[in-house]
């Protein structure tokens, strides 16, 4: 519903979503979907899939979470989309829906036998993810969307003053996350002195540590040493910053630093 309602609010921009959790959803379901969309906003959207089962057991109660074949379902709707399936998909794209891959871990593996690019953050931009991408490269079956292997990175950068400055803004999404993960309630952001404060399971610890530690966060000099550090080290294509906080117009300060840095390159 968000991407159709900035699809008829833009024109040139593309659209793709964040990542669609394929074990929720029946692969034809998600194909008709985007194909309609791809119809309202030709040549703008992309479609990113993972295959998250769900933070907790009640969510995945609720989603009427069962065992899937990722691989299979992957296949099935690409099959769809590009139509080569047993069932003719309405509307009929009129052009390729590029399908990238939220991978970790094992997605890796099946993006590579599938020849689908991947976008990869969390724990493979840490030690010893350079080892799973250069396994990705090597193992890439080219396939009509993508001849060659193609890594983008995602992670939350943000941008201040300070060092200090910028840690602070990542406390708010951090402190959310971890209630998420450990609760499965996604409670509205609060203030860095709120986050701050507040009393913490040893798991939420855990959490919040995680996420600060796959963030990228500090002054704008700081900041864009590290991307390039980044970049390089994992050899990416495209970087897929995020960012999101309490303060609004810190975030849009922040947004805009990082815009800057690579008005510069």
């Amino acid at each position: 519903m968000l991407l159709a309602a900035v699809a008829g609010a833009t024109a040139g921009i593309r659209l793709g979503s964040a990542g669609v959790m394929l074990p929720h959803h029946q692969p034809l379901v998600v194909a008709e979907q985007f194909a309609t969309l791809s119809a309202f906003a030709p040549g703008r959207v992309d479609l990113g899939l993972g295959r998250s089962p769900g933070f907790t057991a009640p969510v995945r109660r609720a989603l009427r979470q069962t065992d899937r074949d990722f691989a299979a379902d992957l296949a099935e709707l690409r099959g769809f989309l590009t139509g080569t399936a047993e069932i003719t998909l309405h509307p009929r794209p009129d052009r390729d829906i590029p399908l990238y891959v939220l991978a970790t871990g094992s997605g890796l593996t099946i993006a590579a036998r599938l020849g689908l690019p991947v976008i990869v953050g969390g724990p493979l931009l840490r030690a010893g993810g350079e080892q799973a991408l250069a396994d990705y490269r090597r193992a890439f079956r080219p396939s009509a969307q993508q001849p060659a292997p193609w890594v983008a990175i995602s992670l939350d950068v943000l941008v201040a003053d300070t060092d200090a400055d910028a840690a602070d803004l990542l406390l708010p999404e951090a402190w959310a996350m971890a209630q998420s993960r450990t609760t499965g309630v996604f409670p509205t952001l609060e203030p860095v002195a709120a986050a701050r404060a507040a009393t913490r399971t040893p798991r939420q610890q855990q959490y919040l540590e995680q996420t600060a530690a796959a963030a990228i966060t500090g002054t704008p000099d700081r900041v864009e040493r590290r991307l390039a550090e980044l970049l390089d080290r994992t050899g990416a294509g495209e970087l897929v910053a995020a960012g999101s906080t309490f303060d609004r117009d810190a975030l849009r300060a922040s947004d805009a630093a990082l815009a800057a840095m690579f008005g510069r390159r």
